[in-house]
């Protein structure tokens, strides 16, 4: 069975994409990032999801992006609340080269495993803007992925899948819940309460409901509140 490293975030996007190709016939290698996001909750909801899917191992590197900043995210900025989405705007919520030193552990990690597929669930539809987050920045890093590693220069370069790059958020919740996930078990706001409840205003919050009730479907998160 191949095996694939899958970046795990605890969102729905993340288990989502790692469960599509688990489907496929990937043994899954999760691989959680303590980036100094205020969301750091986020990682406890990645070990249930790791475990839900049964990856082989779950790995949890700290990169501390607080210490460059320039994030709502890593920072004292303050996260936008019902913010109009569907603008060009690149929203304070973006962390500068985020998805760049992801994949960049995660390819490294690759390597040491000896799988050739990388997982993310970016989503360059029901998305806040990120530019990271686009087909030409992956198709742009899988080129570089295959120049910058051993495994590259001996003709095996490692690809980069993004299952639900073309993909609303309500087709995403569609999927997963054909494939039986349990997204009670995910976190997706940006700045949860002292008690860890969903702000519901974030935009991260606000795209999680609209796909829930674009799908049809309830949301466990806010039906177990």
């Amino acid at each position: 069975m191949p095996s694939a490293v899958v970046l795990l975030s605890g969102g729905l996007d993340s288990y989502t994409a790692a469960a599509l190709v688990q489907r496929d016939g990937f043994d899954l290698h999760a691989l959680s990032v303590l980036y100094g996001q205020r969301h750091l909750r986020e990682i406890e909801f990645a070990r249930r999801v790791a475990r839900a899917l049964g990856a082989r191992q779950h790995l949890e590197v700290s990169v501390d992006l607080a210490r460059i900043g320039g994030s709502a995210l890593t920072s004292d900025i303050p996260v936008p609340k019902e913010r109009a989405i569907d603008t060009a705007e690149i929203p304070t919520t973006y962390v500068p080269a985020r998805n760049t030193v992801f994949l960049s552990l995660a390819l490294a990690w690759a390597e040491v495993v000896g799988a050739h597929d990388i997982v993310i669930g970016a989503n360059a539809l029901d998305y806040s803007g990120y530019p990271d987050c686009r087909p030409e920045y992956l198709e742009a890093f899988e080129r570089l992925a295959a120049l910058a590693t051993r495994a590259g220069v001996e003709g095996a370069p490692l690809r980069i899948h993004a299952p639900l790059l073309h993909m609303s958020k309500a087709d995403i919740i569609r999927a997963g819940l054909s494939l039986g996930l349990d997204y009670g078990l995910t976190h997706s706001c940006y700045d949860p309460g002292p008690d860890g409840r969903p702000c519901g205003a974030c935009d991260s919050c606000v795209l999680r409901a609209k796909g829930f009730a674009e799908a049809g479907a309830e949301d466990p998160l806010i039906s177990a509140s």
